[in-house]
């Protein structure tokens, strides 16, 4: 069950694969998510000490939810993947020039996840031609709908 996407990674880089990932999050946190009161469109995935973390991702918090922790929104959230997996992310950002991109954050057996894409940048003309491709196919479905 989804809670947020980033539909704005789709429309800047090209996804080519996806990783489901574990976050690192205090209490307050998981409240928060539950309470649908996050955002990652902002948000970016960096490699440091063969480890994972996500920067940016802003998750406000619930007043009731903590009286004797200073809540920061932004910090700086450790991801948790296999070892192999990580060493495979490593060697693809650093030698094949790919980015890693939060793509969706989401429920999978009662704990939040997040979904990473391993992406390379659109030019603009990808993205004009994206754009076209979408624009002929609902032209297309309109067509169809009024002929029938």
């Amino acid at each position: 069950m989804s809670i947020i996407d980033n539909r704005k990674a789709y429309h800047d880089y090209f996804i080519e694969e996806k990783y489901e990932a574990g976050l690192v999050l205090e209490g307050w946190e998981v409240k928060a998510i539950r309470a649908g009161r996050a955002n990652i469109k902002e948000a970016y995935v960096v490699v440091r000490d063969e480890e994972i973390f996500i920067f940016g991702m802003h998750i406000t918090p619930l007043a009731s939810a903590s009286t004797h922790i200073h809540a920061d929104p932004t910090r700086t959230r450790k991801l948790l993947l296999h070892a192999g997996e990580i060493a495979r992310l490593i060697g693809k950002v650093e030698r094949a020039g790919f980015t890693l991109v939060p793509l969706d954050l989401h429920y999978s057996k009662g704990r939040i996840k997040i979904e990473i894409g391993l992406a390379k940048g659109k030019k603009l003309y990808d993205k004009r031609e994206d754009e076209k491709r979408r624009d002929w196919e609902r032209e297309k479905q309109r067509l169809m709908r009024v002929k029938v």
